[in-house]
């Protein structure tokens, strides 16, 4: 083909085949893809720097709104970080409950996926039967934190709330049905032949490019490579508990697949250990309103990979720095090599097999002007960039804000 034969099409932000919105420039020589712009941002929120603005326990309210499926991923893997600054030593009790929120999460996010995955490849019977089994676990994250999204389970020094012995034979009853569901589901993915051939051979990633570009999760375990901070850096309980570290090697699609459904067996496995080995004791310990000064990173095994967060106290009631670097951020390179010499229509699955979520990964563009100095944007120059970059582009939100008001009085 001559080079007039190659055209770029977008797909995004906006886009059928996109649970989020993100921008994707695909180079196309007729249906095969030659080359992928990623461009992030579209879903930038502030929260990062939303956060030096406000005390510690506001804080991890916002960064438990980063994700609504990996809520607890986030809020414990930020305020593992503050307790490490502060020289806290959590009770044994609320590690294993902070433990068991995070399996019966993972559950639900694998659950969604395994879902999602399906409706892509035009197999939405699977989506239907694995998201009528995530109100199973929705309802048991409902019973045991009072909220099926964004939990608020964690507090600094401990836990919110404590696991009567009436919920612990409510989350038991759940994980056997859940346990018998997921037994037909890895049924289904190893033996349903039009889900082996439309996932084998899609999206391939080695183990040698997924250690080049540092991809995480089932994304990287996929490819054989045995790696999850769960029992390579253990946190919360995980230290006192046996679980096996799946892994695949077929290095596609289709291993992702598998990996996620074979996981969400060790998760069962994971839950009933926590409850029979629950440990008496209190559930928090006192923690000042100042932490002392200096800094931690932390890190998590979420349901999509690694997450790991950065905090820095100068000794008063607010964190002087937050940062976060979700798994999706880890993993979105490796999209780029998965779709090298593919069909255009292998890219709605490819990038569902990473399980992005763009609103954990999106941040703000920093473009370093010559001849000016550096400085360091506040919260409000920030908003009214962004308010000023909407107006000089079409969106006048005085209008609209002038609108949403009317409305209000009008009730």
């Amino acid at each position: 083909m001559h080079n007039s034969d190659r055209f770029k099409i977008p797909l995004g932000p906006q886009h059928p085949a996109l649970k989020e919105p993100e921008g994707f420039s695909i180079a196309l020589m007729g249906e095969k893809i030659m080359g992928l712009d990623i461009r992030l941002g579209y879903n930038h929120r502030g929260i990062e720097k939303a956060c030096e603005e406000r005390n510690y326990l506001q804080a991890l309210y916002l960064v438990e709104r980063v994700c609504g499926i990996c809520s607890h991923a986030h809020a414990t893997c930020f305020i593992q970080a503050v307790e490490e600054i502060a020289g806290v030593q959590l009770p044994r009790r609320a590690q294993y409950i902070r433990t068991l929120i995070a399996e019966l999460e993972r559950i639900h996010s694998h659950l969604l996926w395994l879902g999602v995955a399906g409706h892509e490849i035009g197999f939405d019977t699977l989506l239907m039967y694995t998201w009528r089994d995530r109100e199973i676990v929705m309802d048991l994250l409902a019973l045991v934190t009072g909220n099926r999204v964004n939990y608020g389970m964690n507090t600094i020094g401990g836990v919110r709330r404590d696991i009567s012995p009436e919920d612990i034979a409510e989350i038991l009853k759940g994980v056997d049905i859940l346990e018998e569901r997921t037994k037909y589901y890895i049924e289904v993915a190893t033996q349903e032949t039009s889900i082996i051939q439309r996932l084998s051979g899609v999206g391939v990633l080695t183990k040698e490019e997924v250690l080049r570009l540092d991809a995480v999760g089932p994304t990287g375990r996929a490819s054989g490579v045995s790696r999850d901070v769960r029992r390579d850096d253990p946190y919360a309980a995980y230290g006192e508990i046996k679980f096996n570290v799946i892994t695949d090697d077929h290095c596609d699609v289709y291993g992702r697949t598998v990996v996620r459904v074979k996981e969400l067996m060790e998760s069962y496995s994971i839950i009933r250990q926590c409850l029979k080995n629950l440990p008496e004791g209190p559930l928090t310990v006192k923690v000042p309103r100042k932490i002392p000064a200096g800094e931690a990173i932390s890190r998590y095994e979420a349901p999509r990979g690694e997450d790991v967060h950065y905090v820095k106290s100068n000794g008063g009631e607010k964190p002087e720095r937050v940062k976060i670097r979700a798994p999706t951020l880890a993993n979105i390179q490796a999209v780029k090599q998965m779709l090298k010499d593919r069909y255009l229509a292998d890219m709605p699955i490819v990038v569902a097999a990473i399980d992005p979520c763009f609103s954990c990964t999106d941040r703000v563009i920093s473009i370093a002007e010559p001849k000016k100095d550096n400085r360091v944007i506040s919260w409000e120059t920030l908003r009214n960039y962004g308010i000023d970059w909407y107006t000089a582009h079409g969106i006048d939100f005085t209008e609209l804000n002038n609108k949403f008001r009317k409305k209000l009085e009008r009730v």
